[in-house]
């Protein structure tokens, strides 16, 4: 009994020694995955870092380009309340002049009578001054008549034809 006792440990010894060969080379190749995981997680910590860098370079822009539209946003808003103030001025300016037109076209309306006959008493006018104008152009013509007649009789009369 005695011998299988020993044989018995010899068997379980055997076993645990092909347990402990197929767990070492077990974890040997284990070990060259874990090698080439940490190689591979390595270059991608690197990317990461790079990917991080531009990530910062790139918010950095942006919030330097966000700035920029703030500001020129702001400015665009005083660009159009100007506008809105010439808009308004025009507006006021339109509604005075309607305004006075319509309170000249009343006062047309009211005094139209009166217009009208002011501007048959300054065609009479024109008529009389354009009559006394060709009066006076008639009177000279034939005062210059006059005086060429008179000048033409002090002078000799000279006959029309061949000297002999």
């Amino acid at each position: 009994m005695e011998v299988i006792l020993y044989i018995a440990a010899i068997i379980a010894a055997i076993g645990f020694l092909i347990l402990c060969v197929s767990l070492g080379m077990t974890l040997f190749s284990l070990k060259s995955i874990l090698n080439s995981l940490a190689g591979t997680l390595s270059g991608i910590e690197g990317q990461m870092e790079g990917i991080t860098r531009e990530t910062t370079s790139l918010l950095t822009k942006t919030n330097s380009l966000a700035e920029d539209i703030q500001q020129k946003s702001e400015q665009l808003n005083s660009v159009v309340h100007a506008v809105k103030g010439i808009g308004d001025s025009v507006n006021g300016l339109n509604t005075s002049v309607q305004h006075i037109t319509s309170s000249i076209s009343k006062s047309v309306e009211q005094n139209e009578e009166k217009i009208a006959q002011v501007v048959q008493w300054s065609n009479v006018a024109m008529g009389v001054a354009d009559k006394w104008k060709k009066r006076k152009v008639i009177e000279q013509v034939q005062e210059e008549s006059y005086v060429f007649e008179a000048e033409q009789s002090d002078k000799p009369k000279r006959k029309w034809g061949r000297k002999k």
